[in-house]
């Protein structure tokens, strides 16, 4: 017969801390299971989502800035600005600069996409505040951002 008890104990005594990275995954998907039914009902994907928010923060970025600041790897990206691009959500040229280079921009529908989304995804964020204070939220973007710049430094 099966202890639960025993099988609830770690198996290796190895770890002495949580595992970090499952819990910040943990902790994405519970944010995103409020906003993606959202983004499912305008047709997007969460990479679809990220692109065109960090468009719409930065406005017109070379493809390789796009990645870094959506977090999607350069294979991943060229199929989904691919996708976007057909969908008439971005538009993307030659930066003009630098022939080798390409830069992406957020097309009229796509900013549009963004105003529209962008009013249930800072509602969300309003009431993070309230259920967290706004201190623990300022809090955690700043833990957040330092663990970011300590890893990558």
């Amino acid at each position: 017969m099966l202890n639960i008890a025993a099988s609830l104990r770690p198996v290796s005594p190895a770890f002495a801390h949580r595992n970090l990275p499952r819990l910040l995954l943990q902790a994405r998907e519970s944010l995103m299971a409020r906003t993606r039914p959202s983004l499912r009902e305008h047709g997007l994907s969460d990479q679809q989502w990220r692109v065109l928010r960090v468009l719409g923060e930065h406005g017109t970025l070379e493809t390789g800035r796009v990645a870094r600041e959506a977090t999607i790897l350069g294979p991943s990206l060229t199929g989904v600005l691919a996708r976007m691009e057909r969908d008439g959500l971005i538009r993307r040229e030659r930066d003009p600069a630098d022939q080798r280079r390409t830069v992406v921009e957020a097309t009229p529908k796509g900013l549009k996409m963004v105003d529209r989304l962008s009013t249930s995804v800072e509602a969300h964020y309003q009431w993070l505040e309230q259920s967290l204070g706004k201190q623990k939220l300022a809090q955690l973007y700043a833990l957040l951002d330092e663990l970011i710049a300590l890893e990558q430094a």
